[in-house]
């Protein structure tokens, strides 16, 4: 007997199983899904995520948010991403915004450049104040990565309670998304004396605007 049918056989006797049995399938995940109002979504997720170091606004409708943005993007450079509620929101219409890319080196130039990238969110979980990006041709990843500021606009329907709950949703991300990004706060790291450094693998800063 070699040594590794020694030692996997030392296993197997610890395990109390016998060579060629195999181990019992695993259970079904439970998921814990808390029943609660959603209207207390909204102030959960702001509470959250503005204890991570976020800044969020409010606005009523759609219309309003090119006018909450003004401030922030006012002479900065902007690339904003192809999702559907950008332009439902005015926001790749705006001249200055640069916006429907299909070319990768063009879109990572842009990005690059950028002051401010301008996302919207597929998901967004209350109980961590997080924002879930699914990577696709209307929401490239380089938008919410590269440029030092990132803002999310997104409609306040899309306020989940937890991980769970999405994962209720959408069981299996890999048959959807290349990449499911979950942004918990602005990039943040710590060197080895735990001193805090924003921004060193991502945006510095980062807003959620919710609509609704």
């Amino acid at each position: 007997m070699t040594a590794r049918e020694t030692l996997l056989a030392k296993v197997r006797q610890g395990l109390g199983r016998a060579a060629g049995h195999l181990p019992a399938s695993l259970a079904a995940p439970r998921l814990q899904i808390p029943l609660s109002d959603r209207n207390l979504f909204t102030p959960l997720f702001v509470r959250n995520f503005e204890n991570l170091g976020g800044k969020s606004m409010l606005v009523r409708e759609a219309g309003e948010v090119v006018g909450a943005l003004e401030p922030l993007r006012a002479g900065k450079r902007v690339v904003a991403s192809n999702a559907p509620f950008l332009a439902d929101c005015g926001i790749t219409g705006l001249a200055g915004v640069q916006s429907g890319f299909t070319d990768r080196d063009a879109l990572r130039a842009a990005c690059v450049d950028a002051d401010i990238g301008i996302t919207s969110a597929d998901y967004v979980l209350a109980d961590t104040g997080t924002l879930v990006l699914l990577a696709s041709p209307s929401e490239a990843r380089m938008i919410s990565l590269l440029p030092p500021v990132h803002v999310a606009v997104f409609p306040r329907s899309r306020i989940l309670t937890n991980l769970d709950e999405l994962f209720g949703i959408l069981p299996a991300p890999a048959e959807q998304t290349s990449s499911m990004v979950l942004i918990t706060g602005p990039s943040r790291t710590a060197d080895i004396e735990q001193i805090l450094v924003r921004g060193v693998h991502g945006p510095g800063e980062i807003y959620a605007v919710i609509v609704g």
